[in-house]
């Protein structure tokens, strides 16, 4: 790898699934990240990660999945009917009802009670399966995004800064209203996929920046064919919302130039004028790092419709499993990083492997 190697985990509930295939493949190939950033589903897998020794961190993800796996009758039923069920019954492992608020949506239940669910399982899941000790002696880095959901500013709680708790990660999952919020400290917090679902923003504004080779790993993927029906429209209506903005990667990717423009400018400068205090202070907005941003969109399936983030069925999950598995596979294959960043540019987006 040419510089650290970082895993950028998006929100998508079931479909997070497809994130374990892509670990596994990193696994395989021998890389295990230097730094894991997630929100929602990709925090709690990225706790995971983060939170074991590599030789532990696919049994735990395995066993994470496998708690959320719904068996029964659901291989056998409607995949809109299965999640419905679902939405009526809970997951053990994971989540549960809130009468209250079923009953009364308009009752003042308080922010860390006001959801329609409850998420006091997925605490006890956590804490069998994340080493909190291990997690903040910093052997992997990991940031999870929350949203104030008294103010709306976003903030990534990060084990470089500060020892991580359970909360931090739950909160960074606490999708509203289905989830309630997690109070740490005096504040707040919901899922932080509601304000930005693909956080690679916190790899390329980090402070200090360095090289690095970018995993990000997409789960809602809004290439495609144009909808349908109305039932295509909501399908549609969540890809774009939750789906990375490329937008948001054109604009880090002028940042980053201006960056190399800058410390270019000041390379060129006449060593007295490079060395006088404000010159140098005005070189510290220059950088020279290069970074390669992998993109590994999970594709549709077949299976799949408007309810897929809460598809827990084992085929649903065996079936992203496997698919970014393969992807992974072959950008690893293929290596497009060992080719080496524009020395101007100093970012390289590869996404077709």
């Amino acid at each position: 790898m040419p510089g650290q190697a970082v895993l950028v985990l998006q929100g998508g509930g079931a479909l997070g699934a497809y994130q374990l295939g892509v670990y596994q493949a990193m696994h395989e190939a021998g890389v295990e990240p230097d730094w894991v950033i997630g929100t929602s589903i990709g925090a709690l897998n990225g706790a995971i990660i983060a939170g074991n020794p590599p030789e532990q961190r696919l049994p735990r993800l395995r066993a994470f999945w496998e708690a959320m796996e719904r068996h029964d009758i659901f291989g056998s039923l409607p995949p809109a009917f299965a999640n419905a069920l679902t939405l009526a019954q809970g997951i053990p492992a994971f989540f549960d009802p809130n009468p209250i608020a079923w009953w009364n949506p308009a009752a003042p239940l308080g922010v860390e009670n006001a959801s329609f669910y409850r998420t006091n399982a997925l605490r006890d899941t956590l804490a069998g399966l994340v080493d909190l000790n291990y997690l903040n002696e910093r052997h992997t880095r990991l940031t999870v995004g929350a949203v104030n959901a008294r103010n709306g500013v976003m903030r990534y709680f990060d084990t470089r800064k500060e020892a991580l708790e359970l909360s931090h990660v739950i909160a960074s999952g606490a999708i509203p209203p289905a989830f309630p919020a997690v109070r740490i400290g005096t504040e707040p917090y919901w899922d932080g996929g509601i304000y930005s679902n693909t956080p690679i923003e916190a790899v390329l504004d980090d402070e200090p920046r360095r090289d690095s080779v970018i995993f990000s790993v997409q789960v809602w993927n809004p290439d495609g064919s144009e909808p349908l029906s109305v039932l295509d429209v909501l399908e549609k209506h969540k890809e774009i919302q939750y789906a990375s903005r490329a937008s948001h990667i054109e604009q880090q990717r002028k940042l980053h130039r201006l960056r190399r423009v800058i410390r270019e400018l000041a390379m060129k400068m006449p060593e007295d004028l490079r060395s006088s205090p404000e010159v140098r202070d005005l070189a510290l907005w220059g950088c020279g790092t290069s970074m390669h941003v992998v993109l590994l969109k999970a594709p549709h399936l077949s299976c799949e419709d408007h309810t897929k983030d809460i598809d827990f069925s084992s085929a649903g999950i065996s079936q992203r499993w496997q698919a970014g598995y393969a992807d992974a596979q072959r950008a690893f294959k293929a290596k497009p990083w060992a080719a080496g960043a524009d020395t101007f540019e100093g970012i390289a987006i590869h996404e077709q492997f």
